[in-house]
């Protein structure tokens, strides 16, 4: 599957999506129709940058904060993204630059809950999503059989959260694990981010699917998650998998 394909695995017909770039921070926004206008879409391209120069101007600082692979507790002075994402880092075991992508789709989301009742943001797989209605979203393993055959059902009383995604096999984000997919299911974002690289981290075989979601169901505040490898998959907690 071509690059960015996958997002129509979860883009909404109801919905209007739209392209938001600065840099590494690629998202896809999904609102409410009516709540639509171009002065709305530069508002979210101001709203990000002012979430990543203090973030970008904090790391020339503290060049360990975007190194480290282990947790890590930033400077006093660091912006409350960074404290944000170290303290989701910390719960997963892992460096806080894990969160960063689950973290900038939850703040841009939860500004643009103020302006649609409907609001979807992805940013490189992981996802903020609330809902008023059920929604699926589709699954991306790479070359694992499930790979856009699968799909998790969303109900609006669990929203907002996050469902994030880390591969082994498919993209650039740093994994250690050899994992199709294993997604996190949070209401938090940032952690659903820092916990789905680190229960990737673990997967190396099939053997190893349950040990990864049992992993991440013992942290507090996971709600579910799900990991696949090839033609096996295991679940842990609230993941209602439903055929695309």
């Amino acid at each position: 599957m071509p690059a960015r394909n996958y997002r129509r695995l979860y883009r909404q017909k109801d919905l209007v999506h739209f392209q938001v770039v600065v840099k590494e921070t690629d998202l896809d926004i999904g609102i409410r129709q009516e709540c639509f206008s171009p002065k709305l879409a530069s508002w979210v391209l101001r709203l990000v940058r002012n979430c990543r120069t203090p973030l970008e101007e904090y790391i020339k600082k503290d060049q360990f904060f975007y190194e480290t692979l282990s947790p890590y507790t930033p400077k006093s002075d660091a912006p409350p993204l960074a404290h944000k994402m170290a303290l989701a880092a910390g719960k997963a075991n892992v460096g806080p630059m894990a969160a960063v992508a689950g973290a900038i789709a939850e703040e841009v989301g939860q500004a643009l809950l103020k302006r649609s009742k409907e609001v979807i943001v992805e940013n490189g797989g992981d996802i903020f999503l609330r809902t008023t209605c059920h929604r699926q979203i589709g699954i991306f393993a790479g070359p694992s059989p499930f790979s856009c055959r699968l799909a998790i059902e969303i109900t609006p009383e669990d929203t907002p959260l996050g469902i994030c995604t880390s591969s082994g096999t498919v993209g650039h984000s740093l994994s250690f694990g050899q994992a199709d997919a294993v997604i996190i299911i949070s209401p938090s974002a940032a952690l659903a981010d820092a916990v789905a690289t680190a229960a990737g981290n673990i997967v190396q075989n099939e053997a190893d699917l349950q040990k990864a979601v049992n992993f991440a169901a013992g942290i507090p505040e996971v709600t579910g998650a799900l990991a696949i490898k090839g033609d096996k998959l295991a679940a842990r907690g609230k993941v209602k998998i439903k055929p695309l």
